[in-house]
């Protein structure tokens, strides 16, 4: 029996303004293809090999996941560039709530804040 394997992971976002969402991401480094006019509207986000789908939200709060479930993220980025990508977004403003560490389960990464408060880790496992 063959097993199958991912090629890279998809996260969809529900947004109270997907345009206002998109170009938070635009502005770091996520190119932008908007299918607004399609039976259920979104905007595909692309940067290196991670992809977002961005989908208008019902409701006009976004609540993450730290706060609906008490702790966690609401994507992760992977990533061995992580220092030259905290640097990058800093210098673009992006609000950085853990800069750069060693995690006590062996990642290391940093957490930034995008526009609708989700908390997006960047990084990889070390050991």
């Amino acid at each position: 029996m063959t097993q199958a394997s991912f090629s890279h992971v998809l996260q969809i976002f529900p947004c109270p303004d997907i345009q206002k969402t998109a170009a938070f991401y635009k502005k770091i480094g996520f190119r932008s293809v908007p299918y607004l006019n399609s039976m259920e509207p979104h905007i595909c986000l692309y940067r290196d090999t991670i992809e977002l789908i961005l989908t208008q939200s019902a409701i006009h709060k976004i609540f993450p996941n730290r706060i609906q479930y008490g702790y966690g993220y609401d994507a992760y980025f992977i990533t061995d560039k992580q220092a030259a990508m905290q640097q990058e977004f800093l210098d673009k403003g992006i609000t950085i709530v853990r800069p750069l560490m060693i995690t006590d389960y062996g990642n290391k990464e940093f957490v930034f804040e995008d526009i609708d408060s989700r908390w997006i880790a960047v990084g990889h496992k070390i050991s």
